[in-house]
């Protein structure tokens, strides 16, 4: 991983389009091709970012920019859409590198690991005819919770947690990216699953053909008595 703190501006041109101005920031690239533009504040998310995969390349600015100040031209270029991440530095304030390894994946706790363990044994939970192919299906990225085969023969990928919110669903769609990759697997499409899914997260797996499940984590585990609810 690099870790870049800069003066700079940033530009997403694409589908969208987005704009920084110059401020001091820091610049992470990591090793899966992602490039993630952080600011002092906002709590963990990004000012902005290009996801995997992607190519960064770093240029001599034009002879204008030259003029206003810039030292150094990023374009992180999406291998998959035409968008591109403009990234122009000012000043270099700090620069390093860090090899990071492997890492061992996230360790859910005993809801999230209980949750998936059930949905596995009650596959159908998700609709008739499904069945599994496996929990934690591994990918280069991470592993898939379960991996599963719908009632027409396709491909799922099912993202569990306890509460489901955005981050989930960016998770799902990395997963998603790299698994239609593969054309033993493909088309592969996703259920975004939790006992919990906040409304901005589910606006987000809709717009990304995501579909959503809420899981009823007692009825799963047998202790939900019907007879003493009023509806």
């Amino acid at each position: 991983m690099r870790l870049v703190i800069a003066r700079c501006s940033v530009d997403y041109v694409g589908r969208l389009k987005a704009h920084l101005p110059l401020a001091t920031r820091l610049l992470l690239v990591k090793a899966d091709g992602s490039v993630l533009v952080h600011s002092d504040g906002g709590s963990y998310k990004p000012l902005n970012w290009m996801s995997p995969p992607a190519t960064l390349r770093v240029t001599t600015p034009e002879e204008t920019d030259v003029e206003e100040g810039v030292v150094e031209q990023w374009s992180v270029q999406s291998a998959k859409t035409d968008d591109r991440l403009i990234i122009n530095i000012y000043e270099h304030v700090h620069d390093t590198s860090h090899e990071l390894g492997v890492d061992p994946g996230l360790i859910k706790d005993g809801v999230e690991a209980d949750l998936q363990r059930l949905l596995a044994e009650q596959i159908e939970t998700l609709g008739p005819g499904y069945s599994l192919i496996r929990r934690e299906y591994f990918t280069a990225i991470g592993p898939v919770d379960i991996l599963a085969r719908d009632g027409q023969g396709g491909t799922v990928a099912v993202e569990l947690k306890r509460r489901g919110d955005i981050d989930g669903v960016e998770q799902l769609t990395r997963y998603l990216e790299l698994l239609n990759r593969d054309p033993l697997l493909a088309p592969v499409r996703g259920i975004f699953a939790a006992q919990q899914i906040k409304p901005q997260a589910k606006v987000l797996a809709n717009d990304r053909g995501i579909d959503c499940v809420t899981l009823d984590y007692d009825a799963m585990r047998g202790v939900d008595d019907s007879e003493s609810r009023l509806f």
